[in-house]
């Protein structure tokens, strides 16, 4: 078996070095959470697929320790191999190193590749290994010598993602970042993560599946602005352009090496969470300030020209779902159709709009038990058949130029058991109750996250996952720092802020029968009190009622449904014709 070759080779080399056990984090140069083929690291060791993980081998154990919503997709995925699947209930915390300190003994020495780690990973790691006579050290990429045909890093061109849609010019947007950097008093900041590099420049790029950035690094300082990477990457009119705005091109393998360059006397703007081991080593002899990603937090905010596009590339969205599940309504009547299918189908349905670049992640189409799997990915090989019965949940995106779009919806074709109508109605009323939320500036997304769960709750029932992101324009579908989730995640202790762009997707998963989920995307906006702020849904699609039981609604909940497919109905109508407009009419009636 594959997996077993490679972690035999890697033992191999870790005998050779002297090391007792190796962590692998999901992740790349930059924190990425999807990165390019080439840093796919943990999925070639394990052959796990998913988008939060990390792998620890020691001589005697292999383990990939994951949140949630990997459990069954992760026992699927490691079964017959020599990993074990460690369930964290807690997300984000990181049992692999209390597994080293319960297994390795004083003076072992742990591993980790600098680049693939954060300062902040690698300076709690070292404390808590610490108190166990470990000693943590970071090298270059441990793995790369036992990886046989190593996919290259992309080399696809960049481009300029015009201010007509962004609504800012770059220019604007490094002197609101240099503006941050006064009020720290910095002489450089430096930007690792590919979201923010492409926010502040208005460029995009294809070396991310479904995320359209590209592999660089960015350094700003009082009076210009360097752009580290492969030049090659760079059109020359392009390159021109950016000349012009005072941003020059260096190679990207040199950011280590101008790093080390600076001095004492140079303060640096790093952010722990985000600045690989690696680079944070090179700024050895600079003075480094840790602080927030200045643009992160200003890339959160969309200015009313995102705004505008973010509405209309929503109802695009909408008319490409309406062909795609207008489709599968009519043909699992002739016969059945598998969950690959028309997962092929909504990203046919999407490319026919104008200014469509890709899909925003790949399609979750779970039918009955692959719906409780909560990142699933059907695969041409295994997908399942589509029948008249059962539940269907439906979670997908697309990139457009002008705009990301998420929606989840859970449907059904034949009478549901009472169970489900249950568990699909107290998901519906969670998702209502965060919609329709008025509450003071300053509210976090923890404390919002309850009003989504409060239902279930009553009935003894949860999910294990949070309830919603942040979404990016024509960016990550994934975008810090806000979103609605328990705990002290960075989604949970930042507070909503007008522009803001949120997913609400409460939903409800018993594994091997049914998952159920929700998902609209949400507009925070000054509400009518002073001092209050509320919700705008920008996601029109309708919500299957045949799943409802309608005496676990309100009133209120009833009218809030009926005044949504009302929206729902005409903003999008006027975009169809023939079978399409009376589907969408009929989906739309009130209830």
């Amino acid at each position: 078996m594959l997996i077993t070759q490679r972690l035999q080779a890697l033992r191999a080399k870790m005998k050779q070095e002297g090391v007792a056990a190796y962590i692998m984090p999901l992740s790349d140069p930059h924190q990425s959470e999807y990165p390019a083929t080439y840093w796919k690291s943990l999925a070639y060791i394990s052959g796990f697929t998913g988008s939060a993980g990390t792998v620890m081998v020691s001589q005697d154990h292999a383990g990939l320790w994951t949140d949630s919503r990997y459990f069954i997709q992760g026992e699927q995925e490691l079964e017959g191999s020599s990993f074990e699947l460690h369930k964290m209930n807690v997300q984000h915390h990181p049992g692999y190193i209390e597994w080293l300190q319960s297994n390795l003994k004083k003076g072992d020495i742990v591993i980790a590749d600098g680049p693939m780690i954060s300062l902040a990973q690698k300076d709690k790691w070292s404390k808590k290994l610490s108190e166990a006579g470990i000693k943590l050290k970071t090298t270059a990429d441990f793995i790369d010598s036992t990886w046989e045909n190593r996919p290259q890093l992309p080399d696809t061109a960049i481009f300029e993602h015009e201010i007509s849609y962004a609504g800012q010019s770059r220019a604007e947007k490094l002197a609101e970042v240099r503006k941050g950097m006064a009020e720290k008093e910095a002489d450089y900041h430096l930007v690792t993560t590919l979201d923010d590099i492409a926010w502040i420049l208005n460029l995009r790029g294809s070396d991310v599946e479904c995320n359209p950035v590209f592999v660089s690094f960015l350094l700003i300082a009082k009076d210009k602005t360097q752009l580290f990477i492969n030049e090659a990457k760079v059109p020359s009119a392009l390159k021109e352009k950016l000349l012009k705005d005072g941003i020059t091109i260096q190679a990207y393998n040199d950011i280590s090496s101008y790093l080390s360059k600076l001095q004492q006397s140079d303060r640096v703007l790093i952010n722990n969470g985000s600045i690989n081991v690696q680079l944070h080593e090179a700024l050895s002899d600079a003075t480094t300030i840790n602080g927030k990603i200045i643009s992160r937090h200003l890339k959160a905010i969309k200015n009313t020209t995102e705004i505008d596009h973010f509405r209309r590339v929503h109802v695009k969205d909408a008319v490409a779902l309406t062909h795609a599940f207008y489709w599968l309504e009519q043909t699992v009547k002739e016969r059945t159709v598998t969950e690959y299918e028309f997962a092929a189908k909504i990203g046919e349905c999407r490319s026919q709009q104008q200014g469509y670049f890709g899909e925003s992640f790949s399609a979750i189409v779970g039918y009955k038990g692959n719906g409780a799997i909560i990142h699933y990915r059907p695969a041409l090989e295994t997908a399942a058949e589509i029948t008249y019965d059962g539940i269907l949940l439906v979670d997908s995106g697309g990139q457009y130029i002008d705009g990301t779009t998420d929606i989840t919806r859970t449907i059904t074709f034949s009478p549901p058991p009472a169970e489900q109508k249950n568990a699909y109605t107290r998901v519906l009323k969670g998702h209502i109750a965060l919609a329709k939320a008025v509450f003071p500036e300053g509210t976090t997304g923890g404390q919002l996250d309850t009003l989504a769960r409060h239902s279930l709750w009553e009935d003894g029932l949860n999910y294990g996952h949070g309830t919603g992101h942040g979404v990016g324009f024509f960016l990550n579908v994934h975008e810090p720092p806000q979103g609605f989730a328990p705990g002290a995640t960075g989604r949970a202790t930042s507070s909503q802020k007008p522009g803001m762009v949120t997913s609400n997707e409460p939903g409800h998963y018993v594994t091997d029968k049914y998952g159920i989920r929700i998902e609209n995307l949400i507009l925070t906006k000054q509400s009518k009190t002073e001092g209050f702020l509320e919700f705008e849904t920008i996601t029109y699609f309708p919500i299957d009622t045949q799943l409802i039981d309608f005496s676990l609604l309100t009133k209120g909940e009833v009218d809030w449904l009926n005044a949504y497919h009302e929206e729902v109905k005409t903003k999008v109508c006027p975009q169809l014709d023939g079978v399409y407009k009376a589907w969408m009419e009929e989906k739309c009636k009130p209830v």
